[in-house]
């Protein structure tokens, strides 16, 4: 290290002046802390030296040593707060300190930390495409950097450093107020709202987030100031009222901004954030020094544009509370009625729950238009309270549906029958209406909330099949299957979206050799409490819902996925069957998805086959044919499953062009013990045969089966025998031995 001559002494002292505004933002118990890594140990020495007793931004620097780029990596993993790193080029390898600087960036991911590469090679690495090539802040060779010129390198790369931290907290503390205004909690929404008012306002002030803040809501007279967000030494104050607040200077700091209405600077900051209505809130944060005029000026324009933000979540959480009424009716809505039923019934003995829904009222809508729609609703609504009383709970549940709740005399089919017996007088017009009513008597039920909604849905239903303007009373055995249905599906959501759903694979095997030839993908479904679910339960209510259009899509996307991993491990001619549904192929995106599914999983399409049940095949023949004929195209063979137990037709069966017949498991089970199964099971393959198909069997479980299937002339088979459904991992496994 060369000693600095007189004129760069002279520059020394000026950068070493602390500055007006930017050496205080930081806290005198943080240095800035420099990483040396150097092979040489002088290099280590006469660094430190030379920058003894000096400060930057009017903090002492602190450096930490590394004598090779694998210590600096063990101490890079430890260490974090780090301003610039002193690098050394060329240390145990030629490029170790580029290395070095690709492992801070891009596997620890330090942006902010700033490096400046140091070389006793100058012609080693060229300085543009080292720049070019690398992250680095700086270049320099190591007889250039003189005393002043390291600190002058030094000085900028800490102020560097500190505005890319600052610009860092700024951001986070705009997303935690972005994030705020779509919260659908009001306390939690106002709280993180709060919490980023503090973080972004400490970031602004260049300080750690330490304060809290304060907030009247309502702006009723009397209403209580709660602490609605806290940070460092006040965290244990959140949510409290501030009246509560022991800390004497915190909470008259607090209570005389919210009094006087403005921004205090006097013994510390505390910041008024008003919207008029009463509505204000007040934050608090230790600065540690006087603020000058330009920090003011920052802080009122701070002040104006969150004031905005604290009036959007303000009105964000009225919205929430409309959510719960029905505007046009001024009833509650589903969900608050939900909530009454659920929480607030205390004592269901002699309490019945009713839907009243209007029939046919959507051809009122069509005749008369929306607007008179609205008027015969309110009317209906009039006569319901009339009727009813006031001790009788009544929301808005559907567009033209409404549930009560109250005792048996009030609620009950006579009632409603009294509410809809004279005509209703709506802008002149005379309208006789009529209604179904679904009811249930709670003493009789044990369900709760949305459960008893369903009860009393199930009841409307089947008032609904019987006769239009009637009623019915929901009963055990009328729910009991519709309720397990109900379950079964809202279940089979959850388990999708929670990824309890998974794909098993049985091997497909031809018979005469038992080499593989491929293998079935299954559904499975395990809920969260370790039960399995029959595929026979929740593929009908699947299909019925709707919800086999994703699901069929995850199957088939994880299958060309396995399928592409067991032709890496290679198993070339391995084929892959996927069983689809009618409500698949009656999709209009379901040729684009298998399309995707292949391109995504890197496979073609001759290495999957795609399975239909017989029953499927004959159902809408026409449209079979066009999606069979697309399905085609993308290369697939196609199976029809489970046959023999529909019927079909010959010459149905020849328009199909399928590749493969597969026999029902029943059959097999019965071939050897049943004349019927038996003669199944040789009329699917000699029919196969006929028609140059291959036939599969599913269901072998026994050696004698295989034979016997073998002497009917069955090519392939899957089964027990074999081996069972296995997960992924387990199926690699096995084809490997």
């Amino acid at each position: 290290m060369q000693e600095a001559p007189a004129a760069d002494d002279d520059l020394l002292e000026l950068l070493d002046e602390p500055e007006h505004a930017d050496g205080d933002h930081r806290h005198n118990d943080r240095p800035w802390r420099i990483l040396i890594v150097d092979d040489d140990g002088d290099v280590h020495k006469a660094t430190e030296l030379a920058m003894q007793g000096l400060t930057v931004e009017g903090q002492p620097l602190v450096f930490l040593h590394a004598s090779s780029a694998a210590q600096a990596r063990q101490l890079l993993a430890s260490e974090d707060d780090l301003a610039v790193v002193l690098l050394d080029v060329v240390m145990e390898s030629e490029d170790a300190g580029l290395q070095l600087v690709r492992h801070i960036r891009d596997e620890l991911g330090l942006n902010a930390v700033r490096i400046v590469l140091r070389t006793g090679q100058p012609g080693y690495a060229p300085e543009i495409e080292t720049v070019q090539a690398y992250d680095i802040n700086d270049y320099k060779t190591k007889s250039e950097l003189t005393r002043t010129r390291l600190y002058t390198v030094l000085t900028a790369a800490v102020r560097s450093y500190r505005q890319i931290c600052a610009l860092e907290a700024n951001r986070r503390g705009l997303e935690m107020i972005v994030e705020s205004s779509t919260s659908l909690s009001r306390m939690r929404g106002l709280s993180r709202f709060a919490e980023g008012v503090v973080t972004q306002l400490c970031a602004l002030l260049g300080i750690l987030p330490e304060g809290l803040v304060c907030a009247q809501v309502n702006g009723e007279t009397g209403e209580e100031v709660r602490i609605v967000a806290a940070a460092g030494q006040y965290s244990g104050l959140i949510d409290r009222p501030l009246a509560q607040v022991k800390i004497a200077a915190v909470r008259e700091r607090l209570e005389r901004c919210l009094r006087e209405q403005k921004n205090l600077y006097d013994d510390g900051t505390c910041l008024y954030f008003g919207m008029g209505r009463g509505r204000a809130m007040a934050a608090l944060v230790d600065v540690g020094r006087e603020l000058d005029e330009l920090d003011q000026q920052l802080l009122r324009a701070f002040c104006s544009n969150i004031a905005v933000g604290f009036e959007n979540v303000v009105l964000y959480s009225q919205l929430l509370d409309q959510a719960y009424n029905d505007p046009l009716l001024r009833l509650p809505n589903r969900n608050r009625f939900v909530e009454l039923l659920d929480k607030n019934l205390k004592d269901p003995t002699g309490v019945t729950l009713a839907l009243i829904d209007i029939d046919d009222f959507s051809d009122i809508n069509d005749a008369f238009g929306h607007h008179f729609g609205d008027q015969v609703l309110q009317a209906v609504t009039h006569r319901l309270a009339e009727m009813l009383g006031l001790n009788t709970a009544m929301a808005r549940v559907g567009s033209d549906t409404f549930g009560v709740l109250g005792e048996h005399g009030k609620v009950c089919p006579e009632t409603v029958d009294g509410v809809f017996a004279e005509p209703f007088v709506v802008a002149g017009e005379k309208l006789q209406l009529s209604a179904t009513t679904g009811l249930v008597r709670l003493g009789e039920s044990t369900a709760v909330g949305s459960e008893l909604l369903l009860d009393a849905q199930i009841a409307l239903k089947r008032a609904k099949q019987q006769q239009r303007g009637s009623s019915q009373y929901f009963s055990a055995a009328m729910g009991s299957d519709a309720r397990e249905r109900f379950k079964l599906l809202k279940g089979l959501r959850t388990g999708f979206e929670e990824s309890q759903l998974f794909v098993v694979y049985q091997p497909q095997v031809d018979l005469d050799s038992g080499r593989v030839i491929g293998a079935e993908a299954l559904l499975r479904w395990r809920t969260a409490d370790g039960r399995f679910i029959a595929p026979d339960q929740f593929i009908p209510l699947a299909e019925q819902s709707g919800l086999i259009i994703p699901i069929g899509e995850f199957v088939m996307r994880t299958a060309c996925a396995q399928l592409r991993k067991l032709q890496t491990q290679g198993h070339a001619d391995f084929r892959m069957a996927v069983n689809v549904s009618m409500a698949q192929f009656r999709h209009p995106g379901f040729i684009d998805m298998l399309a995707r599914s292949l391109h995504d999983g890197g496979v073609d399409g001759q290495s999957i086959e795609l399975e239909i049940t017989e029953s499927m095949a004959m159902e809408d023949a026409e449209l079979v044919l066009r999606v069979l004929a697309d399905i085609k195209r993308l290369g697939f063979s196609v199976a029809i499953d489970d046959f023999g137990t529909g019927f079909s037709s010959l010459s149905q069966l020849r328009q199909l062009q399928v590749d493969r017949l597969k026999i029902d498991r029943a059959f097999v089970q019965e071939a050897q013990s049943s004349s019927a199964g038996s003669t199944i099971a040789q009329m699917v393959v000699n029919l196969g045969r006929g028609l140059g198909l291959t036939v599969i069997a599913e269901g072998i479980e026994t050696e004698e089966q295989r034979q016997y299937l073998i002497g009917l002339g069955c090519h392939e088979g899957q089964g027990w025998l074999f081996a069972k459904p296995m997960p992924a991992d387990q199926l690699e496994t096995w084809m490997q031995k």
